[in-house]
């Protein structure tokens, strides 16, 4: 069985992903982020489902974080993995939902809102993918499967699959040694390959 440090490489791993996109331009970028794109939608749901009080659309998540990463291109470092990118980018949009929510709660404001983020520019690419997220049977599924897991094994898969953490990160945050979730990654991953779906998009 496959460790999490044996498996394949990803293009959205790959340091020379951002000498590529300024090489070839948005297809090269837009590649690449479908490639992400279903991680960052599952974890926009696990992450809404958790956070109470947080009212973002999952498929307006993945437009917004379209739009910030390509506007942010050019003042990127070279060395930064791509994926890991993306997620400080949609943790910055969680949180500003949050944020505005609680600004309508103290001044008494209709509630939260999807629009509080502006998507007037999201091209017709990110709309598509985020819809297509939308239609994903095997999305679906993972939802389900991972709302009927124990809270320690959703945090592995959120923290070391889809955010895709170095696992001395993730022992720090679960207050664990790494070696022990090294072995209980290990075992989780294993059980989600042999289903059909979250091996397309976990780390």
């Amino acid at each position: 069985m496959e460790g999490p440090s044996e498996h394949p490489q990803q293009s959205d791993s790959d340091p020379s992903w951002l000498l590529r996109v300024r090489s070839e331009g948005e297809v090269a970028f837009n590649e690449l982020y479908e490639e992400v794109a279903p991680a960052l939608f599952a974890w926009a749901r696990c992450r809404i489902r958790a956070g109470r009080g947080v009212h973002l659309d999952p498929a307006d998540l993945v437009q917004e974080v379209w739009c910030r990463a390509w506007r942010g291109l050019d003042d990127l470092d070279e060395s930064i993995p791509l994926r890991p990118w993306l997620f400080r980018i949609a943790k910055n949009v969680l949180l500003e939902s949050l944020r505005a929510h609680q600004r309508d709660n103290r001044s008494g404001g209709m509630g939260p809102s999807t629009r509080h983020m502006v998507l007037h520019n999201a091209p017709d690419f990110a709309t598509t993918v985020s819809r297509r997220m939308l239609r994903d049977e095997n999305l679906a599924a993972f939802d389900k499967a991972l709302q009927g897991l124990p809270t320690s094994e959703r945090d592995l898969i959120v923290l070391c699959g889809l955010e895709g953490l170095p696992l001395q990160e993730v022992a720090a945050r679960l207050g664990l040694g790494v070696e022990a979730v090294t072995k209980r990654w290990q075992r989780l991953r294993g059980r989600l390959s042999a289903e059909p779906g979250p091996a397309d998009f976990l780390m």
